[in-house]
């Protein structure tokens, strides 16, 4: 295995939320920069909306994004232009106060998963298709990034401040079969400083490896789909906060990783290109 990192973007603001459209063009979010950027084909750069502060970031086959903001307790709704639409959800979710929404997921139903990272009590919350509102999970020592199996059966989690990556079996959407067990425990930092540690945002390839944008670690950590750390990859970037496939294939594997080189900036796009 070899990879290729190539850098997009240097900007003034450290970015999460990377999203790819139907078109190809992307997306990613700025944080406390307050834009949400798109970057076409032909790598023409545009503020797409603002916002208080967006983080995650879902496309939804009409074009519409949901996106999280943490400064609102919200996860915002955006037309397929930018034109803010309200809230999906706001301070409140399942009965429970939401305080800071970080990263989101939509299912093949359209169904709404999505983390609220605090400090020991972090959860997950699921809003379904038809306006059904549950906690998934609840007790995680910051819920961040997440991700769905391509079943659709397990829910991937990210416990930024236990180093480690959950798994909860789903007995249908929105209501566990298990509670979360510990998928895999992460390499940790030298320094021996968990802030050195955080895993962050996590995508799924097509033969079930999560790969995981561990924040502290300028790394992507790539997992079996049984759980083994399989290698790690340098992004270059010293915060590594998220990532998303552009090409998923036998032959070549290309990911857009989003972060930075400090918070609330500066920030960075790169490109990571992985050769089996």
């Amino acid at each position: 295995m070899h990879h290729i990192v190539e850098k997009l973007l240097d900007l003034s603001f450290y970015t999460e939320g990377p999203v790819v459209d139907r078109e190809e063009n992307f997306y990613f979010s700025t944080l406390t920069g307050g834009e949400i950027v798109r970057v076409d084909t032909d790598g023409a750069y545009s503020v797409w909306a603002k916002t208080a502060c967006p983080n995650g970031q879902v496309i939804l086959p009409d074009g519409t994004h949901w996106v999280c903001d943490p400064k609102q307790a919200a996860v915002s709704r955006f037309d397929a232009t930018g034109e803010y639409q309200g809230a999906v959800i706001q301070c409140v979710c399942a009965g429970a106060i939401v305080q800071s929404p970080n990263d989101l997921i939509i299912d093949s139903q359209r169904n709404l998963y999505f983390t609220d990272s605090i400090r020991t009590d972090g959860k997950v919350f699921f809003v379904g298709s038809d306006g059904l509102e549950r906690i998934v999970a609840d007790s995680i020592d910051y819920a961040n990034g997440l991700v769905l199996s391509s079943d659709e059966r397990f829910l991937y989690v990210a416990e930024s401040f236990k180093n480690r990556v959950l798994v909860i079996e789903l007995a249908e959407p929105g209501i566990p079969k298990t509670k979360p067990n510990v998928f895999a425990d992460l390499p940790v930092h030298r320094s021996g400083n968990p802030i050195g540690n955080l895993p962050d945002g996590l995508a799924i390839d097509r033969a079930g490896n999560v790969w995981v944008a561990h924040y502290g670690m300028q790394a992507i950590q790539v997992l079996s789909a049984g759980g083994d750390w399989r290698f790690s990859i340098d992004t270059s970037l010293p915060l590594t906060s998220n990532l998303c496939f552009l090409e998923d294939n036998p032959e070549r594997q290309t990911l857009l990783v989003t972060g930075g080189y400090g918070e609330p900036g500066p920030g960075g796009v790169v490109q990571v290109t992985v050769f089996p």
